[in-house]
């Protein structure tokens, strides 16, 4: 026998020696590596909403849905989506069943922090969550022509927008843009340090905001201010935590 297969020989001897020694951990390592062919595969929704399903929602199944939603999300249990497939499914039309009006900020997925596909949400954002006529028009066309069930104002804490209206920052367009906000964090009453160092008079601040633009909502706009009235919408609002993913809703 030359060197070549004695080395080899001695391979396989250890390999053997190996394999029984360690019994069912090989066995175990063996069947982690190995896919059955049986096994299920995960099943991807690529469904949309339609104008039927849009139609039979109330803005309370909205509502409930978003919370439902928001809950998954903090569980990192995400509903699993064909996205190509939705695509195709949404070119037609689209029946979303909430309008959400969020920050610039990019920490918040809205999307993701609702779990929702294409075509379930439309999604406004601007730095401070405010509104203006272009808001207002946007809202109006979600909720009055393509039947969403929900308005939210969804506000977050440590607001980069709500700190520099605190703080009374200059910059740019920046500084009209602040004047949106000013009104809100006036409104607090607060008698201690109203600067953005202190945490407690920013989050009062925040949900001051988050009131306020739903205020003017109803008040700038009719249209939505009667659908509102007639219980044909609702009108909401909610405080987004960046170290938790939970969305607090206001009363």
């Amino acid at each position: 026998m030359n060197n070549t297969l004695k080395i080899s020989a001695m391979a396989l001897a250890l390999l053997a020696f190996t394999s029984c020694k360690q019994g069912t951990a090989s066995e175990n390592t063996v069947a982690e590596l190995t896919v059955s062919p049986e096994a299920p595969t995960e099943v991807l929704i690529g469904n949309v909403i339609t104008k039927k399903e849009q139609d039979a929602m109330s803005p309370d199944d909205v509502m409930k849905s978003l919370i439902d939603g928001n809950a998954r999300f903090m569980k990192n249990n995400l509903t699993s989506r064909n996205y190509s497939e939705q695509v195709t499914n949404s070119a037609t039309g689209q029946f979303p069943e909430a309008v959400i009006l969020s920050c610039l900020d990019s920490r918040i997925p809205v999307e993701n922090v609702f779990d929702k596909g294409i075509g379930d949400l439309f999604v406004a954002r601007v730095a401070g969550n405010f509104v203006n006529e272009d808001m207002l028009g946007s809202m109006e066309f979600a909720c009055k022509v393509s039947g969403s069930k929900l308005i939210l104002v969804l506000g977050h804490n440590n607001c980069g927008a709500i700190n520099a209206a605190v703080d009374d920052v200059k910059l740019g367009n920046i500084t009209p843009m602040l004047q949106k906000i000013k009104p809100a964090v006036a409104m607090v009453e607060y008698k201690g340090d109203r600067t953005s160092s202190n945490s407690e008079f920013v989050a009062m601040a925040c949900e001051s905001n988050v009131e306020n633009t739903i205020a003017k909502i109803r008040k700038d706009s009719p249209i939505l201010k009667e659908m509102e009235d007639n219980g044909e919408i609702k009108i909401v609002g909610a405080v987004y935590s960046l170290e938790t993913g939970k969305v607090e809703w206001l009363e």
